[in-house]
């Protein structure tokens, strides 16, 4: 199991939190995600045998937000 927190830019509120969450969950191979608005972060525990990172980012710029690259 792998944990990576990305920033997220474009995210403001609950709708923007449940919008990133649920689109992540649908994931295979994804089993927790954490937002925080905040700090314009989102956590992931995801299986790395069954996802890659590029696919949670690719997930969360088809939903409308920036991944900040790193």
């Amino acid at each position: 199991m792998q944990k990576t927190t990305l920033s997220v830019l474009g995210m403001s509120c609950s709708h923007c939190e449940k919008a990133v969450t649920g689109a992540l969950m649908e994931l295979s191979g994804v089993l927790r995600v954490y937002v925080d608005l905040n700090n314009s972060t989102v956590t992931v525990e995801y299986d790395d045998q069954e996802i890659v990172i590029e696919t949670i980012k690719a997930e969360i710029i088809e939903t409308g937000y920036e991944v900040k690259w790193s």
